[in-house]
């Protein structure tokens, strides 16, 4: 559990490391799952795989680890889902930048108020591109102005327009194998590219409470005035509680989830 102190410090900061790390069998099954991913759909970057419970199902487990849903519903209260995740591979040499920016930019959730876990895989670190926060930035509530990328080797499409704050104040999240960070939607953050020989994979889960609700009209509005991708078949699984707007689409939890978590939940018995 968090102590209140570690609360504060995400109200007050937007980012904690968790003081749970996933056990090393509990990751070596991760890591498993990861390599059997890209080695049974070839056609997915290594670099970034955004909706992997809509590509494999069985992912969803990992969002389901206790300790994690514990910190979670201390951040944003006792009824949430998730309606995310993806894998950020970032490989040994030509691991891809993620420019400086807000996830809510472009998020059709309303109220935005959803929050991050960042699962480290590997080892991250400045040398291979770990993740890169603002401290405070998501105080004020509110979106800084975007732009539209240039063509080039990023994961994202979109970056912040005035970037020079974010450089002047950023703090990097080092993480050891194993541990987790939780950012707030309104958070400024990035990550450089990984010129080291160390891989830095990392997981995300997207949670957000369900006094929000995922606004599908609004999210095709995002996608012709913005550009941006087109979030409308991203999937609602209800974690705990119930869904208090009454507007969501929950789904049931897919099929061989069950499977892995019995899998994850047995290595982290070891």
């Amino acid at each position: 559990m968090l102590t209140p102190s570690d609360v504060q410090r995400y109200r007050d900061e937007g980012q904690i490391v968790l003081p749970y790390r996933i056990p090393g069998a509990m990751l070596a099954c991760i890591e498993r799952r990861t390599d059997d991913l890209l080695r049974e759909h070839p056609e997915l970057s290594a670099d970034y795989v955004p909706g992997l419970s809509e590509i494999d199902g069985r992912w969803l487990a990992v969002a389901r680890i206790p300790e994690l849903l514990n910190a979670v519903e201390q951040l944003i209260g006792p009824d949430f889902l998730n309606w995310a995740s993806a894998l950020f591979g970032k490989p040994a040499h030509e691991g891809m930048e993620t420019p400086w920016h807000q996830d809510g930019e472009y998020w059709p959730i309303r109220p935005r108020a959803t929050c991050t876990a960042w699962i480290a895989i590997d080892d991250s670190t400045p040398d291979n591109g770990c993740l890169r926060v603002v401290p405070g930035s998501h105080k004020n509530r509110t979106l800084l102005p975007h732009k539209l990328m240039e063509l080039g080797d990023y994961t994202i499409y979109r970056k912040l327009v005035d970037e020079a704050d974010a450089e002047a104040n950023a703090r990097d999240v080092v993480l050891e194998r194993g541990q987790i960070s939780i950012h707030d939607v309104y958070m400024v953050h990035g990550s450089l590219p990984n010129r080291s020989p160390r891989p830095r994979r990392g997981l995300t889960f997207r949670f957000m409470p369900t006094t929000s609700h995922f606004d599908y009209d609004l999210n095709d509005r995002l996608v012709r005035e913005l550009g941006v991708p087109d979030l409308g078949h991203r999937k609602l699984f209800l974690m705990r509680g119930v869904d208090r707007s009454g507007n969501n689409r929950i789904v049931d939890y897919p099929q061989g989830h069950e499977s892995f978590w019995d899998e994850l939940a047995g290595a982290g018995a070891q």
